[in-house]
């Protein structure tokens, strides 16, 4: 009887040891993707470059598994900065939630004491193909997403009786970006390649406002990246961002930027860049160029 009772209680112990494990094995992430393919933080939240989305599912999860990660990043031009901050979750390497907030500030008068914010939620759903895996077939990975932006009013003009995007011309202070992405990476020749198409009414990401006096429609704009892994840790890459030009008093001009982007780990990554980002508002009628820096952290 005693021996039956040891017996069923290494047993009982057994089952409770393997539970626990299992229980564990669901609680803790894999981290199963290959290092810089969960791409950096892109300014607007979503997983890809710094300037456009990828169809690459943010951090290092695999499909039986998921990850997280917040960022913060800061770019610098003659007049402007902008900084911008968030987290983004990853569901079975197939589904990307991401919400960022962005902080726009002038720094050369008239606009030296201009503060724009905006809140940014967006979802990314894989489609089709797998960026890694497909590669004896010229299938890209595709993936759809959707990021509704809210913008959070103009803070600095007062004394212009400026508080609102709408005062600028914009029709709207929230609007909504939907975007196709796909992407190829060719693992032999260490080569990424991303082509996005996206939908929208966004001044300057939305920072801006939402369409204006001069369009008020919907259209299509053309992003694009291209970055060469230089070794496990380390790829370098430029990026093109079509812009439109809805509003009289911002001259909007499309976006460009050479990054350099480290992984020391696949819980670190480091993102450097001289950016392009064109006119922004008549008032200081400069191409304003300058520095991007982007940390990101997480699994």
């Amino acid at each position: 009887m005693q021996i039956s009772k040891k017996i069923i209680s290494l047993a009982l112990l057994g089952s409770a040891t393997m539970q626990a494990a299992q229980a564990q094995s669901i609680l803790t992430p894999d981290m199963g993707k290959l290092a810089a393919t969960g791409g950096v933080s892109q300014l607007e939240g979503a997983g890809g470059g710094g300037l456009t989305p990828w169809a690459l599912i943010t951090s290092y999860g695999s499909r039986d598994s998921y990850g997280a990660n917040a960022h913060y990043t800061q770019v610098n031009t003659q007049d402007y900065s902008l900084k911008t901050y968030g987290v983004a979750v990853s569901v079975a390497d197939r589904v990307e939630l991401s919400l960022a907030s962005q902080e726009f500030s002038g720094s050369l008068a008239p606009l030296n004491a201009l503060n724009i914010k905006q809140d940014i939620l967006g979802v990314k759903v894989k489609l089709a193909g797998d960026a890694v895996y497909d590669q004896d077939s010229w299938m890209p990975q595709i993936a759809a997403g959707v990021m509704y932006k809210r913008n959070k009013g103009i803070g600095g003009l007062g004394a212009l009786g400026v508080t609102n995007v709408k005062q600028l011309g914009a029709k709207d202070d929230s609007g909504v970006d939907y975007y196709l992405s796909a992407t190829k990476i060719l693992l032999e020749q260490s080569l990424l390649l991303n082509g996005t198409l996206r939908l929208t009414k966004a001044n300057q990401m939305g920072i801006l406002g939402f369409g204006g006096d001069k369009n008020d429609g919907y259209q299509a704009m053309l992003e694009a990246s291209a970055a060469y892994l230089v070794n496990r840790k380390l790829a370098v890459g430029v990026e093109y961002r079509m812009k439109p030009h809805n509003l009289g008093v911002d001259n909007e001009k499309d976006y460009y930027d050479a990054f350099v982007a480290w992984f020391p780990s696949k819980n670190l990554s480091l993102t450097a860049a001289y950016a392009r980002l064109g006119d922004i508002t008549i008032f200081n009628p400069k191409n304003q160029r300058g520095w991007y820096l982007s940390l990101q952290a997480g699994f």
